[in-house]
């Protein structure tokens, strides 16, 4: 009895938490379809209108803000799994002195908000002439101490015999590195790939502190100021804008939601 209430809980409270993440998305889908006279009242017979996609896509360069995004969170998730992967291979496998010490130091990063370190990140990139680039806003975040843990634990898992019968075939230890190692952490990599893709996707404060031109602006602070006050509140259109946003990230993931989970529930075994 106490198990089918214990599941009847759990069940409750995830469709509960999924009503409440996808009501504002809701919300700004039918905003952003109908007139701005039904923006605050719901008519089932309402007309439809694509208006406001269209005079959000006009109001502001979404095209280069997309651009710059889709950069800036490529450059940061190729720098990351090359950085990530031989870090976390050399923490696992090779044997060195101090190897429990940098480990630990790693994991004292997580404790660290990257938000405490903007105005000293500000001044190392002002001096290497890095402000308002798409390198400026992707180099704080280029090594993972998160990554290094997450690929650490992984190929910690991975039999020392595979290693051993690669080594025998004549393998360096880069060439084992890339033929035993990372292709049996393809679901880590793909699970990671999409926590750090969203995370940069929708990052904010440092690239408003880094950036100033629209060269290197990404969307999030692309639509901070496209929403602002003192450009006119006009919600429809605002909601439009919205949705044009976080279109590519939203149908990424309905499009791999599958693999996704998979894949995390593959890593969270590791």
């Amino acid at each position: 009895m106490m198990t089918r209430f214990n599941t009847w809980l759990s069940t409750s409270t995830a469709w509960l938490l999924g009503l409440l993440w996808i009501l504002p998305l809701l919300y700004a889908f039918w905003a952003a379809t109908h007139p701005a006279e039904y923006a605050t009242r719901f008519d089932l017979f309402a007309p439809l209108t694509t208006e406001h996609f269209v005079t959000a896509w006009n109001q502001a360069p979404f095209m280069r803000y997309m651009l710059n995004t889709v950069i800036i969170t490529g450059l940061i998730l190729l720098f990351q799994l090359i950085l990530c992967t031989l870090a976390g291979y050399a923490l696992a496998r090779m044997q060195f002195r101090g190897r429990g010490l940098v480990f630990a130091l790693v994991l004292l990063q997580l404790m660290v908000m990257p938000e405490i370190l903007i105005v000293e990140n500000y001044r190392t990139l002002a001096g290497l002439d890095l402000i308002d680039t798409h390198i400026g806003v992707g180099l704080p975040y280029m090594a993972s101490a998160f990554g290094i843990f997450l690929l650490r634990q992984t190929f910690k898992g991975v039999p020392q015999e595979l290693e051993d019968a690669a080594r025998l075939e004549g393998c360096s230890r880069l060439g084992v590195l890339w033929k035993v190692y990372v292709p049996l952490a393809k679901p880590t990599y793909l699970a990671y790939g999409l926590v750090s893709i969203s995370h940069h996707w929708n990052n904010f404060l440092w690239p408003l502190v880094v950036t100033n031109t629209e060269s290197s602006r990404p969307l999030t602070v692309g639509m901070a100021i496209f929403g602002a006050p003192e450009s006119g509140v006009d919600w429809p259109v605002i909601c439009a804008g919205t949705l044009i946003a976080i279109g590519p990230l939203l149908a990424v993931f309905l499009l791999f939601q599958r693999r996704f989970v998979q894949s995390f529930m593959h890593a969270g075994l590791k």
